[in-house]
This record gives C-alpha cells, structure tokens and sequence, in this order.
C-alpha cells in the first residue's frame, strides 16, 4: 500500500484546517468566479485553495501539471466538457494548472477560446511574475492574486499537526530549526519534519536539533532563476557595480552564482555594463569583463567565480560616464523624429562616374551629420 507523503497527507480540507492567506478567504463566496492566477511563493497553500474553491462552489476540480501535461491534454478535457454541456446537466468546471509559466506561447494561447468562452474557470498556480510568464490576453482575462509566504506562527501550527499525525514530539530549538530553514513553504517544513522523524534515534524521546540539521542538511537559498527573485537580485548586482560599492556587489554576484544561476548570464551582464555604465571613463573595463567571460569558459564552473569577482570588483571600483550609452539614446531619438536625413554629399561613396557627377565624395568636409541635425551633440564626455 502507498503511503502518501505527510504533506499530502495534511491538506487542509476546510478552513479551519487551512494556515494563512486570509486576505483571500472572500474568494470561496464569490459568485461567479473569475479565472484567477495565483501568484506566490512554494508551499504558500496555491494548490490547497484552488481544491477548496472547488469544493464550495461545487464545481467539478481538474488538475494539470503544466510540466506533464500539454495542448492535447488540454483538448481531451474541454471535449469531454463541451460534450457533458450539451446534456441537461451542465456543472461548473474548474481547470488548475499548476506552474502555469511552464507552459510556452502557443499552449498558453490554447487556453484563450475555453476561459473566454466560459467553458473553464481557469485557476493557474505560478510561483514567478506574471507579468513576465503569462501571455497578455490570458493575462487580461484572469484576475491575479497574490499570495504570500507563512509566517512563523502558521508554520509553528502546520508542523504541530504534523507531529499529531506522525505521533512525535520535538525540542523547541528543533522546531525554531525546522520554521527557519523553510522560508515560510509548508511544504518544506513538513518534509523536513517526515525525514527527521525517521531519522530520530530510538532513544530520544523527541526529535532534536541535531536530528533536523541532518533531515536539513543544507538550506536552499531563495533564488528562482527564472522568477521575481531572479529580477531582484540580478537589479541589486548591477546597481551595486553602479553605485561603486564591491562589497554588496561581489555579495550578489556570490547569492547568484551558488543558487545556480548559469554564469554566462552573469557575465554577458558585466559586459555590457562595463559599456554602459563605465564606458570610457575606464576603456579598460569591458576588456576586463570579456576577459572574465572568456576566464569562466576555460576554466569552468567549479572555479568560474574567481575571475568573474575579480570582475565585478574592478567594475564596482572604476569611474563611472555612460556618455557614449547616453549619445546613442540621443541619436536614435533623431533616427526616430526624423527618418532617414540625406547624407552630406562629402560622406558619399563613388564609385560611378553618375555618382561623381551627381556630387558623391565632394562638398566642405567638416560637418559630417545631415543638414538638418547640423550642429547637434549626442556625445558629451
């Protein structure tokens, strides 16, 4: 017989059982129900409420796993709903889709007919910006709602019925343990809680500190490369180069590069940087920054964060213009307002005789833009 892990095992199945995210309780009474797209970290209770939804609008609960299932799976499900609506029993259908961002463009877009036409109420469960993941016109008819992290006091009454269902017990300075190295995910605290309890010598009479260190073993750092926090960090990496402090911006170089970010990413990063923060304040920096590119290359991954600090450090340091960044913005402002302005006769290749006569490659050398930005300055040192 399976044993279902305990986290299943404690899916809350009302709200009185259901820890945390009370400022969307509301949306069990709504009526009708718009799609929604829930939008919050691992183990915030995503899945949990979608199935309580379900159960009080009494509406029928299917579940994809955008990372299984595809478009077919999708069609299979609406025919068999348009099917059931033809009959005199019509139920309301509720579709879930967990890691919905999983989903690419043209699967996203498949769902677009059956949420417009009302055949599904979609509820699409992410953990990382919507605004990045979700296609607009999906995005535009669904309501997105936030949920948040646990707090320590949820978590605290989460890893309590868990020890009930488990029939254990454990120290305080265990369970501040186990509430610590969660970061707010049910999920993981009851995980934790499960292995600890295995893992529990026979002659403790509740599980340890040492114990949960060992069910632990080393805590995830809290960093989705394709997420919100990939954004956040990656912004404060870069505005700690800008801002000349190496400390804070080697501390984030460190926070991407062992949560597993690929280093190229950082890298291409600092090169462009390097030109449009640095410039030629420093020409020396963007030689330094593909060097360090082309270091991690050779070197590899288990030393690749040697030259790509020494990188950041010395972007961090040098003087800052992003005059020539700033001149091409100018530039392409005219291209835009302007079009395509003549050139100056004088700039002009000729290589016919017709465009010799016509004037190519002759006039006063000296002013090189068109005639109607003569004089501009994009380029201010």
């Amino acid at each position: 017989m399976e044993v279902k892990p305990l986290a299943d095992r404690l899916r809350p199945q009302n709200l009185e059982t259901f820890a945390g995210q009370t400022h969307l309780i509301h949306l069990l009474s709504v009526d009708p129900l718009p799609s929604l797209i829930f939008w919050g970290p691992p183990g915030c209770g995503k899945t949990t409420l979608a199935l309580l939804i379900a159960k009080q609008t009494k509406a029928e609960f299917h579940h994809l796993s955008a990372v299984l299932a595809g478009i077919q799976e999708l069609r299979n499900l609406t025919a068999a709903i348009e099917k059931e609506s033809t009959t005199l029993f019509r139920r309301r259908h509720i579709l879930f889709i967990d890691e919905i961002h999983r989903w690419n463009k043209a699967q996203q877009d498949a769902l677009l007919p059956f949420v417009e036409q009302g055949t599904i109420t979609l509820i699409g469960a992410t953990t990382e910006n919507p605004s990045f993941e979700v296609i607009g016109p999906l995005l535009s008819r669904c309501k997105v709602v936030v949920l948040n992290s646990l707090n320590e006091e949820e978590l605290k009454k989460i890893v309590q019925r868990g020890m009930q269902e488990l029939k254990t017990a454990m120290t305080d300075e265990a369970m501040a343990f186990v509430i610590q190295t969660s970061d707010g995910d049910a999920r993981r605290a009851l995980n934790t809680l499960e292995i600890a309890s295995a893992l529990r010598p026979r002659n403790d009479k509740a599980i340890g500190l040492k114990t949960v260190e060992q069910a632990v073993q080393k805590k995830s750092l809290l960093y989705d490369k394709k997420g919100e926090e990939h954004y956040n960090v990656i912004s404060a990496f870069i505005k700690s180069m800008r801002g000349s402090d190496p400390n804070a911006a080697v501390y984030y170089l460190a926070r991407m590069y062992e949560a597993g970010e690929d280093p190229r990413f950082i890298a291409r990063r600092m090169v462009i940087f390097a030109s449009e923060d640095i410039g030629n304040a420093d020409p020396e920096a963007i030689r330094v920054a593909v060097s360090a590119f082309q270091a991690y290359e050779i070197v590899g991954q288990a030393e690749g964060w040697i030259p790509l600090a020494h990188a950041a450090t010395y972007l961090a340091k040098a003087p800052k213009s992003k005059a020539s960044y700033q001149a091409y913005k100018l530039a392409k402002a005219d291209v835009e307002a302007h079009g395509a302005l003549p050139t100056p006769l004088h700039l002009r290749n000729a290589p016919t005789e017709l465009m010799k006569d016509l004037g190519y490659g002759k006039g006063p050398a000296g002013e090189n833009l068109p005639e109607k930005l003569k004089g501009k300055i994009y380029y201010k040192p």
